[in-house]
């Protein structure tokens, strides 16, 4: 007597199992997942912890103000997955690629997640005239916005959520460590958070210069008082006429420090604090020589603070 079809198919299945145990325990395919500049990435690894590593576009010292996109981003872009960047207004270069190249990708704006808080582009005194050429219409309303929103510890919690969130929805057998990761993520924030507040509490309110205004979140975040910047646009030498009236609002606003970034010609800070009381610094927006990681993230916000409290507190 031959056994009933049910018994057949549970026979066939039994021996399959046995043949090759993989296919009773294979594990759950990780997503490819890209992220475009160096504190993106630092968070996105932090939440992948475990699980996959993210692959990096804007590497070493480049700048996603002048960055042009290579053959193996075009290829790391096609394969992705997901794919999470701070927005068109930052990362200009890679809104064509997302729509032509990325076409299987979800592409995380996040610059939209909830949570985070926009503040428009500043103008008047030393802020102008303005005419940023990588901040431009934002969609929710704000004329124009200052793109540099990780560096507000609550912006990158609210990141934090987002990415969590896209990855549980593109890899849901992961969801448990996606989650885990992430809420582990956002304590160390709150506590780096408090750090940083209490380091800086003794320079609140002495005035300095930066390269650019990359800045604006991480100054309003934690109450300190930058008056101007050398350039309104990094992608072009600020004019002999500039860097004169820069000089002389340096003077006249009592300056104490002005700072250079690594990625844009810090020889021009030598230029500009001639004749000048103010000491120079230097200031980096994007961890330009810190290792990529998780760890990125939150060594980028001590070394800011302990730069303007190096120069701002001596």
């Amino acid at each position: 007597m031959r056994p009933a079809l049910p018994a057949v198919t549970a026979l066939i299945t039994a021996a399959l199992l046995t043949a090759s145990p993989a296919l009773a325990d294979a594990p759950a395919k990780t997503p490819k997942v890209v992220a475009s500049i160096k504190p993106v990435h630092a968070l996105v690894a932090a939440v992948m912890q475990g699980v996959g590593e993210p692959t990096l576009i804007v590497r070493g010292a480049a700048s996603p103000h002048t960055y042009a996109l290579k053959p193996s981003d075009a290829r790391a872009l096609a394969d992705a997955d997901l794919v999470f960047w701070i927005g068109p207004e930052l990362e200009g270069f890679l809104a064509k690629p997302l729509e032509a190249t990325a076409t299987k990708a979800t592409a995380v704006e996040l610059m939209e997640a909830p949570g985070v808080a926009l503040l428009d582009a500043r103008e008047g005194g030393a802020w102008d005239p303005h005419d940023h050429g990588h901040d431009h219409a934002h969609e929710g309303g704000h004329e124009e916005v200052n793109t540099h929103v990780w560096l507000d510890p609550d912006n990158a919690r609210a990141m934090v959520g987002a990415i969590a969130d896209a990855l549980e929805a593109k890899d849901a057998a992961h969801a448990d460590a996606y989650r885990a990761n992430a809420e582990r993520t956002a304590r160390g924030l709150a506590a780096l958070d408090a750090e940083l507040k209490a380091a800086l509490a003794p320079v609140q309110g002495k005035p300095f210069v930066v390269f650019h205004d990359a800045y604006q979140y991480f100054e309003a975040h934690y109450g300190l008082n930058g008056v101007g910047a050398i350039t309104v646009n990094p992608e072009r030498r600020p004019s002999a006429k500039r860097l004169s009236d820069i000089r002389a609002k340096i003077t006249s606003l009592g300056a104490v420090c002005v700072f250079a970034e690594p990625q844009f010609e810090p020889a021009l800070v030598d230029t500009i604090v001639q004749g000048t009381k103010a000491k120079k610094g230097v200031l980096d927006p994007e961890g330009a020589n810190l290792p990529d990681g998780p760890d990125l993230y939150p060594t980028l916000l001590r070394n800011i603070a302990a730069s303007l409290k190096g120069c701002l507190g001596t």
